[in-house]
């Protein structure tokens, strides 16, 4: 069990943060003792425990004790853990060494982590309030050119190491489904349904131009090829004839998508009412918001994509500033599509700090608006679904890729070897750390003159070898809602003894949830590995129908059967 003393406004983000590293917790107890504490707080009490962890960039009453001299505080500092850069949004202190002591993070202004050691106590004095950065990341996200770091996913990590290099066991539940890699929410925005909505306007004659003398400088530059060129300008002499109805529709995706992403479950997020730019709009070119179809129109096509298995959310026009509007919003794709469970993400992603409470008030089950429109990556540092400070039950299912960052000469303008890595690189991140990697592809790139329909087709045939659980934006919101359901409940039995009661809903959970239990090696094992990072992972099997208790040996049973009965695996 972990005890926590932070500072006392940072009871919500303890919380959040928790719900992220699933593991056994609680607010720190007068007379419990812990094998970690965790500490944000400036006056900590002497407490027994092996491991002690104090965060913080202000004085703490044990740098006096411990005769910690302060070097430097550094703003926005970039850390380095194992290699990795850790960027830090608030405040930094770098320390003198000490006798005895040994650095665990260092700046390139010096040592931002020292590990000491206190009769039979091991303490680390890390120079940033962990607390606050979490606060800064779920309320404020990172700056675009931090874009690619999972930054919160890293302070986990280097938590958990902490602890095991400490040589503590460790149970939690992590964000992965059991059976796979990690989840794969796969949707589209639909913003036009056809290019024959737009007759002789902005929209039109735009794809007129980069259909034409925009394909032909994209050729120039070598970001295209000659073939590229010719579809391009065989598609804009084809716009008398789709306008008479003579051809297809060549901005006219669903089939298309059927076709690629078959078996597949998606999420489409459509337009709640036509011509509504929407209001409270700060943002260039306002009146272009507006749509030229809205539900009601493709009241075919939704139908079958829901037959096919697909989730219809409502794209937002209003609901992120204006509670009545958002709930007029939800209410007409409900009627729509026959179903009240509704997710929501926002057109052009539009977002202000109040929007979590608005959607959640709304009656929205979650959002899918925390992304970035100029970049790919983590705007909240995290893989996982999260529930932004000051919501209650909302959940937010960040995105993690949009092809319009990828490709928009506005925005990052990467050519397709450019993008393919930068999606790799997301893919490996996932893999490492869990969680879902959200992806956006709209509903006119497969088509002219975006023709990001083959990236596309190549990016769900790669993560399909990645052994992934492929969800709609609700399944897997759903999943990480009942992940969020499981409490840890300390009991001590009468011989003093203590344990932790895991505790769910009782109802199944699909796929199962890992409980995975880290068993430090001894000093002995990692030399013969010659591997500090080297440990014992066993992985149980959890669908969370019946209660089961962890005992200090991290042993799991439930009821009078023993923990074999559970599905496990060690590495």
């Amino acid at each position: 069990m972990i005890a926590v003393i932070p500072k006392t406004n940072q009871s919500a983000v303890v919380e959040e943060f928790f719900q992220l590293f699933k593991t056994p917790w609680e607010f720190y107890r007068e007379g419990q003792s812990y094998e970690v504490v965790v500490a944000t707080a400036g006056e900590i009490p002497n407490t027994e425990t092996r491991l002690l962890i104090l965060y913080g960039a202000d004085t703490k009453n044990y740098d006096s004790q411990a005769k910690l001299t302060v070097f430097s505080k550094v703003p926005h500092a970039n850390l380095t853990y194992q290699g990795t850069l850790v960027p830090i949004y608030g405040d930094t202190l770098t320390f003198e060494p000490t006798a005895g002591s040994e650095p665990c993070v260092l700046t390139s202004s010096g040592i931002a982590g020292l590990k000491m050691y206190s009769t039979g106590t091991i303490v680390l004095r890390i120079g940033y309030d962990l607390f606050h950065e979490i606060g800064l990341l779920l309320n404020a996200g990172q700056p675009v050119e931090k874009a690619s770091i999972p930054t919160l996913e890293i302070h986990i990590k280097m938590l958990r190491n902490w602890i095991l290099e400490a040589g503590i066991n460790l149970f939690e539940i992590p964000p992965v489904p059991a059976g796979h890699a990690f989840a794969i929410c796969l949707t589209h925005d639909i913003d036009f349904v056809g290019i024959r909505n737009h007759m002789f306007d902005h929209t039109m004659w735009g794809f007129l131009y980069r259909s034409t003398v925009g394909a032909f400088c994209e050729l120039v530059r070598g970001r295209i090829s000659l073939s590229r060129l010719l579809k391009s300008w065989r598609a804009a002499m084809s716009l008398p004839l789709v306008y008479l109805g003579w051809t297809r529709d060549f901005w006219l995706p669903f089939d298309w998508y059927l076709q690629i992403e078959k078996g597949l479950p998606t999420t489409y997020f459509m337009i709640p009412y036509k011509n509504r730019a929407g209001e409270k709009l700060s943002v260039e070119h306002p009146k272009r918001r507006a749509t030229a179809y809205d539900i009601m129109d493709i009241s075919e096509w939704t139908a079958l994509l829901i037959r096919e298995g697909c989730e219809i959310g409502v794209h937002g026009i209003d609901s992120w500033h204006d509670v009545e509007k958002g709930r007029e919003e939800l209410k007409r794709i409900a009627t729509a599509v026959g179903n009240d469970e509704i997710g929501v993400r926002m057109h052009w992603l539009l977002r202000d700090e109040n929007s979590a409470r608005v959607i959640e008030e709304a009656g929205y089950v979650y959002d899918s608006t925390a992304g970035y429109n100029e970049s790919v990556g983590y705007r909240c540092g995290t893989t996982q679904a999260y529930r932004p400070l000051g919501a209650q039950r909302l959940l937010e299912l960040p995105i993690h890729i949009q092809d319009g960052a990828l490709f928009f000469s506005q925005r990052l303008g990467l050519t397709e070897a450019e993008a393919w890595k930068r999606c790799k690189s997301l893919l490996h991140n996932s893999k490492e750390f869990g969680g879902v990697l959200n992806i956006i592809w709209h509903d006119r790139s497969p088509g002219p003159e975006r023709f990001w329909g083959d990236f596309y087709t190549r990016l769900v045939q790669e993560i399909k070898t990645y052994g992934v659980w492929f969800g709609t934006a609700l399944q897997v919101v759903r999943w990480f809602q009942k992940r969020r359901n499981v409490t840890f409940e300390p009991v001590t039995l009468a011989d003093g003894r203590r344990r932790v009661k895991l505790r769910s809903t009782r109802k199944k959970i699909e796929p199962p949830l890992l409980l995975r239990i880290h068993r430090p090696l001894s000093d002995r094992d990692k030399y013969q590995l010659l591997s500090i990072d080297s440990r014992t992972v066993i992985d149980i099997l959890w669908a969370g129908e019946v209660d089961i208790e962890l005992n200090e040996a991290m042993e799991i049973s439930y009821g009078s059967q023993p923990n074999t009965a559970l599905r496990s695996s060690e590495s």
